[in-house]
Protein backbone atom coordinates (compact mmCIF):
# COMPACT_ATOMS: atom_id res chain seq x y z
CA UNK A 1 0.00 0.00 0.00
CA UNK A 2 1.41 3.37 -1.05
CA UNK A 3 1.83 6.04 1.61
CA UNK A 4 -0.22 9.07 0.68
CA UNK A 5 -0.39 12.36 2.57
CA UNK A 6 -3.94 11.55 3.68
CA UNK A 7 -3.01 8.06 4.93
CA UNK A 8 0.03 9.36 6.78
CA UNK A 9 -2.05 12.14 8.37
CA UNK A 10 -4.51 9.59 9.70
CA UNK A 11 -1.82 7.13 10.83
CA UNK A 12 0.21 9.80 12.64
CA UNK A 13 -2.88 11.12 14.44
CA UNK A 14 -3.80 7.58 15.58
CA UNK A 15 -0.23 6.57 16.46
CA UNK A 16 -0.32 5.85 20.20
CA UNK A 17 2.36 8.39 21.29
CA UNK A 18 0.53 11.17 19.40
CA UNK A 19 -2.98 10.02 20.26
CA UNK A 20 -2.37 10.03 24.00
CA UNK A 21 -0.30 13.22 23.86
CA UNK A 22 -3.11 15.25 22.31
CA UNK A 23 -1.17 15.64 19.04
CA UNK A 24 -3.22 15.74 15.84
CA UNK A 25 -1.92 16.06 12.30
CA UNK A 26 -4.22 18.51 10.53
CA UNK A 27 -2.70 18.16 7.06
CA UNK A 28 0.13 17.03 4.85
CA UNK A 29 0.34 18.85 1.51
CA UNK A 30 -0.27 16.62 -1.49
CA UNK A 31 3.24 17.42 -2.77
CA UNK A 32 4.84 16.77 0.66
CA UNK A 33 6.05 20.39 0.97
CA UNK A 34 4.24 21.20 4.22
CA UNK A 35 2.44 19.80 7.24
CA UNK A 36 0.39 21.29 10.06
CA UNK A 37 0.18 19.73 13.52
CA UNK A 38 -1.85 20.68 16.60
CA UNK A 39 -1.32 19.96 20.28
CA UNK A 40 -4.45 20.02 22.43
CA UNK A 41 -3.34 21.01 25.93
CA UNK A 42 -5.36 18.94 28.39
CA UNK A 43 -4.97 17.12 31.70
CA UNK A 44 -2.53 14.65 30.09
CA UNK A 45 -0.41 17.22 28.22
CA UNK A 46 -0.05 20.00 30.73
CA UNK A 47 2.54 20.55 33.41
CA UNK A 48 2.33 21.41 37.11
CA UNK A 49 1.24 25.01 36.43
CA UNK A 50 -1.41 23.88 33.89
CA UNK A 51 0.37 25.06 30.75
CA UNK A 52 1.66 22.93 27.87
CA UNK A 53 4.25 20.37 28.96
CA UNK A 54 7.53 21.11 27.15
CA UNK A 55 7.99 17.46 26.22
CA UNK A 56 4.61 17.45 24.46
CA UNK A 57 5.59 20.57 22.48
CA UNK A 58 8.87 18.93 21.51
CA UNK A 59 7.04 15.71 20.55
CA UNK A 60 4.60 17.59 18.32
CA UNK A 61 7.54 18.69 16.14
CA UNK A 62 9.45 15.40 16.17
CA UNK A 63 9.20 13.66 12.80
CA UNK A 64 7.71 16.21 10.41
CA UNK A 65 10.71 17.95 8.81
CA UNK A 66 12.44 14.63 8.21
CA UNK A 67 9.22 13.12 6.77
CA UNK A 68 8.74 16.04 4.37
CA UNK A 69 12.36 15.74 3.18
CA UNK A 70 12.15 11.94 2.95
CA UNK A 71 8.99 11.90 0.83
CA UNK A 72 10.30 14.57 -1.53
CA UNK A 73 13.91 13.39 -1.93
CA UNK A 74 13.10 9.77 -2.78
CA UNK A 75 14.24 6.26 -1.90
CA UNK A 76 17.88 6.71 -2.89
CA UNK A 77 18.61 8.70 0.29
CA UNK A 78 18.87 8.01 4.01
CA UNK A 79 17.02 10.71 5.98
CA UNK A 80 17.03 10.97 9.79
CA UNK A 81 16.00 13.43 12.44
CA UNK A 82 19.19 13.93 14.50
CA UNK A 83 18.89 16.86 16.92
CA UNK A 84 16.42 19.37 18.28
CA UNK A 85 16.40 22.66 20.15
CA UNK A 86 13.41 24.39 21.66
CA UNK A 87 13.13 27.87 23.14
CA UNK A 88 10.09 28.40 25.33
CA UNK A 89 8.83 31.98 25.01
CA UNK A 90 5.49 32.04 26.82
CA UNK A 91 3.07 29.62 28.48
CA UNK A 92 1.12 27.49 26.02
CA UNK A 93 -2.59 27.04 26.64
CA UNK A 94 -5.50 25.65 24.63
CA UNK A 95 -4.64 24.43 21.16
CA UNK A 96 -1.09 24.97 19.90
CA UNK A 97 -0.11 24.78 16.24
CA UNK A 98 3.14 24.11 14.38
CA UNK A 99 3.48 24.48 10.63
CA UNK A 100 6.35 22.79 8.77
CA UNK A 101 7.58 23.70 5.29
CA UNK A 102 10.31 22.23 3.09
CA UNK A 103 10.43 23.65 -0.44
CA UNK A 104 11.33 21.57 -3.51
CA UNK A 105 14.28 23.95 -4.02
CA UNK A 106 15.63 23.09 -0.55
CA UNK A 107 15.25 19.36 -1.27
CA UNK A 108 17.11 19.77 -4.57
CA UNK A 109 19.90 21.58 -2.70
CA UNK A 110 20.08 18.71 -0.17
CA UNK A 111 20.17 16.17 -3.02
CA UNK A 112 23.09 17.99 -4.65
CA UNK A 113 25.00 18.35 -1.37
CA UNK A 114 24.50 14.63 -0.58
CA UNK A 115 25.83 13.50 -3.93
CA UNK A 116 28.39 10.67 -3.86
CA UNK A 117 27.52 9.72 -0.27
CA UNK A 118 28.36 13.04 1.41
CA UNK A 119 26.80 13.49 4.86
CA UNK A 120 24.53 16.54 5.01
CA UNK A 121 23.18 18.09 8.21
CA UNK A 122 20.54 20.79 7.74
CA UNK A 123 18.62 22.79 10.36
CA UNK A 124 14.92 23.58 9.88
CA UNK A 125 12.88 25.93 12.08
CA UNK A 126 9.26 26.45 13.02
CA UNK A 127 7.26 28.37 15.59
CA UNK A 128 4.62 26.88 17.85
CA UNK A 129 1.73 29.33 18.15
CA UNK A 130 -1.43 29.53 20.23
CA UNK A 131 -4.94 30.26 18.91
CA UNK A 132 -4.32 34.01 18.93
CA UNK A 133 -1.18 33.60 16.81
CA UNK A 134 1.23 34.38 19.65
CA UNK A 135 4.51 32.47 19.43
CA UNK A 136 4.76 30.09 22.39
CA UNK A 137 8.02 28.38 21.40
CA UNK A 138 10.64 28.34 18.65
CA UNK A 139 11.86 24.95 17.53
CA UNK A 140 14.86 23.95 15.43
CA UNK A 141 15.37 20.41 14.19
CA UNK A 142 18.41 19.01 12.42
CA UNK A 143 17.90 16.58 9.56
CA UNK A 144 20.59 14.20 8.27
CA UNK A 145 20.63 13.34 4.55
CA UNK A 146 22.98 10.98 2.71
CA UNK A 147 22.79 9.17 -0.59
CA UNK A 148 22.44 5.43 0.06
CA UNK A 149 25.62 3.39 -0.36
CA UNK A 150 24.15 1.21 -3.10
CA UNK A 151 23.46 4.33 -5.18
CA UNK A 152 26.89 5.84 -4.50
CA UNK A 153 28.62 2.55 -5.34
CA UNK A 154 26.61 2.10 -8.52
CA UNK A 155 27.48 5.64 -9.60
CA UNK A 156 31.19 5.19 -8.89
CA UNK A 157 31.27 1.86 -10.82
CA UNK A 158 29.70 3.42 -13.89
CA UNK A 159 31.85 6.55 -13.79
CA UNK A 160 35.27 4.83 -13.60
CA UNK A 161 37.56 5.25 -16.61
CA UNK A 162 37.50 2.27 -18.95
CA UNK A 163 41.02 2.52 -20.39
CA UNK A 164 43.71 -0.20 -20.29
CA UNK A 165 44.67 -1.45 -16.83
CA UNK A 166 48.14 -0.82 -15.49
CA UNK A 167 50.00 -3.62 -13.70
Amino acid sequence: MRVTPQRLKMAMSLWIPNLFSGIRVKRFAEDWTSATVELHVNVFTRNYVKTAFGGAMQAMTDPYFFMLVMHQIGRDYVVWDTRAEIEFLRPGRGVLTAHFEVSPAKVQELRERAQDGAKVLEWFSTDITDRSGEVVARVRREVYVREKKRVTQATSRTSKPTGPRRP
